[in-house]
């Protein structure tokens, strides 16, 4: 039992290197926007309010960190808690319906509020506004300099391209 809970120790602390090491890579305003909600002890709390274990646990919050970051999208958020945690579709579907409402929802209106706050001051480019219009209200298409250069070099230099390749990476890191 004592070598169980110190494996769930390990995996705890691994993941929550994890958690650090891919949230670093995200925008500055959508860090912190997670960084403002302490979003893995809400996990751990409804985790413990469907009565799972605390593996169980860790593999919600692994599956809560793939939606954060946009390796896997909020559609299929409840079918991989329910294949990945080991929950039955029901259950599955009230636990992510509460993740939405308690974590999800207030990162969402975090980041909504923050960029709203910075754009105030901020004279949009002809170029932006039209991206805004056409992305159908995506405020992220104010974040970047609109620059050719500097969205050619950020590209390469500083975005990957997010498919299923790094989502089996991410996976792997958790396994390991």
């Amino acid at each position: 039992m004592t070598a169980e809970r110190n494996q769930n120790k390990f995996m705890t602390d691994k993941l929550k290197q994890i958690i650090q090491d891919e949230v670093v890579k995200l925008p500055k305003e959508i860090q912190e926007a997670i960084s403002a909600h302490d979003w893995t002890k809400i996990a751990e709390e409804i985790g413990k309010k469907f009565l799972l274990t605390e593996s169980e646990i860790n593999d919600f919050q692994t599956e809560t960190l793939l939606v954060l970051v946009g390796l896997e999208s909020t559609e299929s958020y409840a079918k991989n808690i329910e294949h990945n945690v080991g929950t039955s579709e029901s259950e599955a579907g009230k636990i992510a319906d509460e993740a939405l409402g308690r974590i999800f929802n207030p990162i969402l209106n975090t980041l909504e509020e923050n960029m709203r706050k910075n754009l105030r001051n901020k004279n949009p480019s002809p170029e932006q506004t039209l991206n805004f219009i056409l992305s159908g209200g995506d405020y992220s298409t104010f974040l970047g300099r609109t620059d050719a250069t500097n969205r050619s070099s950020a590209t390469t230099e500083n975005q990957k391209v997010v498919g299923a390749s790094n989502i089996l990476d991410m996976k792997n890191k958790l396994l390991e």
